[in-house]
């Protein structure tokens, strides 16, 4: 990580625990490391925001021990790599703002630990919607819709137009940096959604799911809106079949019509993301952008425009030195879960966020990287159907991510940032043993003379009652990826909660994530940190400016160029 403040997962033997020295010592060398921090004040040139779907706190607490039982350790004493990052806050999932005013704290010195409330303006405990559209849009907004203030209402069409409101990855890329999206669901979810659309409906993927008044009163679903609206240069996640027409199979399961393309309006997507993403210069032997901003590193002849790959195979033959954009849909919806990926046909997010890091570096202006982990949004998935362990391993996944990220990254100059949008009423209890499996059974029985295990469910399908008693939990079945643990109010899917999420943060200007804030301070103090929209003028943003445009171009050579392939074309023709 090339950082002083991370810290070795305590494997001292258990003996050495025993002794008070062991303590001090241990404690002693984190204060030294506290003592020695210092804010890095200088302004950031690339931004990793990595959000786990309904990653609360309950959630990285199991996620650490499960972590360390993978590797063959009790699990308590395991460090997540996000854990390792010296800034931390806490965002509010419920609470009010004081006074509607959001002030960045521009001080010299570290700051507290903060935490981000997460509520929306119309609900107590947010759904996906709605947070992200504060955390990547800078506004609290209702549920249910993507990139639009609180004066739109959910499925109203009428309401988008006039409230649309600007992620911080879209003036992220009219900075001329470049941008990704990768998601282990569909990218047009409502997470990786917020980052591009305008939607009064999270769920409107494409023009079939959308209602015929929506439709005719001039909205878009949100696969256009992927293609159409900000110029992404990297796109990796699931999602083909809102992409292509009606009928069209699939490349991965052609015989299988439930996984065919979805559109009523006959457009493939994927094509016109391609055609418009790419100039051909024949007679020089050159691609050149056709949208985005003019570097010298852009009109190198190795670059080839874009590229799209639906497979694992696909993406590991992409040089990361000839595209500039890349986008790769490895399944129709959302992609399976790490516990049922098959390795050889689909990338993980670890390889995903390292193939987008690789070509989005690459710009000398800098990037933004919006790494939301279903395993970031598939750990939301699992813990809606009761399947912890399934959201478990999606935590860990990411985790790595967030390591991978860590080594291909230097943190004198990327801002990274590890949060959540909401928790999940998932917790983990019984007065369990050190080294007892974060799956397994509390060591007493309850009241009603049954075992049960250590992680429960608020509510959700987990709930069971047979014989008009609860079932007892037993091993091996409460350790098996698909076990659903037992809950105490029946629902078909568990809830998200309300209570706070933790902001971790490493680099340039993440002293500002202190302190307890609401959701929305997020983007602005990320686009405080990268001297983006509305923060561009500030103090050191010139400076800033000046040291990345250095390598960057003038228009009029690409113009010029652009002229002469033009010309040549011409004259062949």
């Amino acid at each position: 990580w090339g950082c002083p403040w991370r810290l070795p997962a305590l494997l001292s033997p258990p003996d050495a625990e025993k002794t008070p020295g062991y303590w001090n010592k241990g404690a002693r060398k984190r204060l030294e490391l506290a003592l020695a921090l210092q804010p890095a004040a200088q302004r950031a040139k690339n931004i990793i925001l990595f959000m786990g779907d309904g990653m609360g706190l309950s959630t990285m607490s199991a996620a650490r021990i499960y972590k360390g039982q993978l590797a063959g350790g009790s699990g308590e004493e395991s460090v997540l790599a996000m854990e390792t990052f010296p800034h931390m806050a806490l965002a509010k999932v419920s609470g009010a703002v004081l006074g509607g005013t959001l002030l960045l704290p521009l001080l010299e010195t570290p700051l507290h630990p903060s935490c981000f409330q997460t509520y929306t303006i119309d609900r107590q405990v947010p759904d996906s919607a709605g947070t992200g559209t504060a955390y990547l849009c800078g506004v609290k907004a209702n549920a249910k819709t993507l990139g639009l203030s609180g004066a739109a209402v959910y499925g109203k069409c009428h309401s988008t137009f006039g409230n649309e409101v600007d992620s911080v990855l879209h003036r992220a890329r009219l900075a001329g940096k470049s941008v990704g999206i990768v998601t282990t669901t569909r990218v047009q979810h409502a997470s990786p959604g917020a980052a591009y659309a305008h939607s009064a409906s999270r769920g409107w993927y494409a023009d079939a799911n959308m209602p015929r008044e929506a439709l005719r009163d001039g909205c878009k679903d949100i696969a256009y809106q992927l293609v159409h609206n900000t110029d992404i240069n990297v796109i990796l996640g699931g999602g083909r079949m809102y992409m292509t027409p009606r009928r069209t199979p699939d490349p991965e399961y052609p015989e299988d019509p439930h996984q065919n393309g979805t559109r009523k309006d006959g457009r493939d997507l994927i094509a016109e993301w391609l055609s418009a993403k790419q100039v051909v210069c024949r007679e020089e032997g050159m691609w050149l952008q056709a949208q985005g901003v003019c570097h010298r590193h852009w009109l190198c002849s190795r670059w080839q425009g874009a590229r799209y790959v639906w497979d694992k195979k696909g993406l590991d033959a992409v040089e990361d030195d000839s595209v500039s954009h890349l986008m790769g849909l490895f399944e129709p919806k959302d992609m399976r879960y790490e516990l049922n990926r098959n390795t050889s046909t689909d990338p993980s997010i670890v390889e995903m966020t390292e193939k987008a890091i690789r070509i989005l570096r690459r710009n000398p202006n800098g990037f933004f990287l919006f790494p939301r982990s279903c395993a970031g949004g598939r750990i939301d998935h699992g813990h809606h159907s009761g399947r912890a362990k399934q959201a478990l391993m999606e935590a860990v996944m990411l985790d790595r991510a967030v390591a991978r990220a860590g080594e291909l990254t230097s943190p004198a100059d990327t801002l990274t940032v590890v949060t959540a949008d909401h928790s999940h009423v998932f917790t983990f209890g019984g007065s369990t043993p050190r080294g007892n499996s974060i799956f397994g059974l509390a060591p007493k029985k309850a009241k009603d003379k049954r075992a049960y295990t250590s992680i429960l469910y608020g509510n959700g399908p987990g709930y069971s009652i047979r014989d008009g008693a609860r079932p007892a939990a037993s091993l091996p079945a409460a350790e098996d990826e698909d076990y659903r643990q037992q809950a105490a109010v029946p629902l078909e899917t568990e809830t998200h909660s309300g209570e706070d999420v933790v902001v971790l943060a490493q680099g340039p200007m993440a002293h500002l994530f202190h302190g307890v804030q609401e959701q929305h301070y997020i983007a602005h103090a990320m686009a405080y940190a990268a001297c983006l929209e509305p923060y561009a003028t500030e103090p050191g943003c010139r400076a800033a400016r000046r040291a990345s445009h250095g390598t960057q171009c003038s228009p009029e050579p690409l113009l010029a160029l652009l002229a002469l392939c033009m010309a040549a074309l011409t004259v062949r023709g």
